[in-house]
């Protein structure tokens, strides 16, 4: 690899130092990054015209001092630590969040070593070594021809294991006819919204109240009017919803986000009459429904209901969102609709992954994992619940029975923006729910916290509460 660039001055003598101080500048100036691999020493010193132990002699040096990595059957690479100069950014530090705050009163926040922002599952839990096992068990059998372009509907192996989960799992009346592989639920909706406003006029898509602000840019940009309906304490108001006058609606049942709230029965039952009625479409976003620790199971909608409701779910909370995963349940014509918008959009999902999801469904590493996950998130709340009665004892924590995070009414008198922005300073990353809600509502609505508890230990998420603690005790009456 002479594209290299590394100069040696062959009059002046101990070339090993030279080529260490050729990496070196290398990695300051930029042009070599964090994850190169290099070439072999073998490799390098023919391509300097050097002796293989001039080459190991500076290799060495480099591993010594940080700048090179090496692993057996991985070879040597820059250093995860190695930065160029001026980056002063420390290792592993997220990258910033949109709108996250960093400075009060003139002060820059430092990095966030708490981070409770919801909406991520523990990254480092990922199954790295199953998910490899699986891959290569799909890889060894994978035909030749299933490496062209993908079914636009998903590889029909994994709808059908998908079909036989969801069936088991959630209580859905799902038939590989009606799998539809996706992205991701945002994907899903998208497509769906697309649908939708295909059909023509003015189409009103109803929303909960307050709901991810996350959504709503992409909702609104499908050119549907969004009719926001109040939720409660047993989940979307029907009643409120029946006054809007849409006839689809997007809905988290399982696990209400954020507030955490699990539909009633009653408006389950409610919902399904209202969808019959106007002869409306739910589109169910099953939100967080597989971990749930202090009730028992509840089946989804669209098993009530098939014909009228649409399941949309993903990978994204139980494994990673990386891996742009997901799944719509829908009657047998829509399905139809959703593969053919697939195959004039995007022409599919990616097949390995597909295969090595349904080798993973079909031997029951899916089900281990979230065994796993479900007990270690249930220490992780119980932990961060303990832990805010102690610190925060004045506050009310909703949510705590079901998914990765929990709803935090903080104290009357307390200013949102002033707790958000003081637990930055302290290095608690955290979300105010003000955002959340519809402007009309807002105004109303107790000031609040979402906090994610998934990617932090016990021991972290109790320090957290405690900083939290005191910033809150800063913003009263703030």
């Amino acid at each position: 690899m002479t594209d290299l660039h590394l100069p040696l001055d062959r009059s002046a003598g101990r070339l090993a130092a030279q080529i260490a101080a050729g990496f070196r500048a290398a990695v300051r100036s930029g042009r070599l990054t964090a994850g190169t691999r290099l070439p072999s020493s073998r490799d390098l010193a023919r391509d300097l015209d050097v002796s293989r132990g001039v080459v190991v002699t500076a290799y060495e040096q480099l591993t010594a001092e940080g700048f090179l990595i090496a692993r057996r059957g991985d070879g040597t690479r820059i250093a995860p630590l190695a930065r160029p100069d001026g980056d002063t950014a420390p290792p592993g530090e997220p990258a910033p969040r949109p709108g996250a705050p960093d400075r009060l009163d003139g002060d820059p926040a430092p990095p966030a070593s708490h981070d409770l922002t919801p909406g991520r599952p523990d990254l480092a839990a990922f199954p790295r070594e199953r998910w490899i096992a699986a891959a290569r068990a799909a890889l060894r059998t994978l035909p030749h021809d299933a490496l062209g372009y993908p079914d636009p509907g998903g590889v029909p192996a994994l709808r059908a294991e998908l079909a036989g989960y969801l069936g088991r799992v959630r209580a859905a009346h799902a038939d590989p006819g009606r799998v539809v592989i996706m992205n991701g639920v945002a994907h899903g909706l998208s497509a769906l919204l697309a649908l939708l406003r295909a059909q023509g006029g003015n189409p009103a898509l109803a929303v909960e109240d307050p709901t991810s602000a996350r959504q709503l840019p992409m909702m609104e940009s499908a050119g549907l009017r969004l009719a926001r309906v109040p939720v409660d304490d047993e989940g979307l108001d029907v009643a409120a919803l029946a006054r809007s006058g849409a006839r689809a609606v997007l809905v988290t049942p399982a696990h209400q986000y954020p507030t955490g709230v699990v539909l009633s029965a009653a408006r389950r039952a409610a919902l399904i009459a209202w969808a019959r009625d106007v002869d409306g479409l739910i589109l169910e976003d099953d939100y967080d429904a597989e971990f749930r620790y202090d009730r028992d199971p509840v089946g989804c909608l669209q098993g009530v209901d098939p014909d009228r409701v649409v399941l949309l779910g993903s990978v994204s909370k139980s494994l990673a969102p990386a891996l742009r995963l997901g799944w719509a349940v829908a009657p047998p014509a829509l399905a139809a609709r959703l593969r053919d918008h697939r195959s004039r959009t995007d022409l599919g999902a990616p097949v390995v992954e597909q295969h090595a999801l349904t080798e993973f469904l079909r031997t029951g590493g899916y089900d281990r994992h979230l065994r796993t996950m479900r007990r270690r998130y249930r220490a992780r709340r119980d932990a961060l619940t303990a832990a805010l009665a102690a610190h925060l004892p004045a506050a009310r924590v909703h949510g705590v029975s079901a998914g990765i995070h929990l709803y935090v009414e903080l104290p009357p008198g307390c200013d949102e923006d002033a707790v958000v922005a003081g637990a930055a300073r302290m290095g608690v990353a955290v979300t105010g729910a003000r955002s959340l809600w519809s402007a009309g509502r807002a105004a109303d609505a107790p000031p609040a916290l979402v906090l994610g508890y998934a990617g932090l230990s016990e021991t972290r998420l109790v320090k957290a509460a405690e900083l939290l603690g005191q910033a809150v005790t800063h913003g009263a009456d703030g």
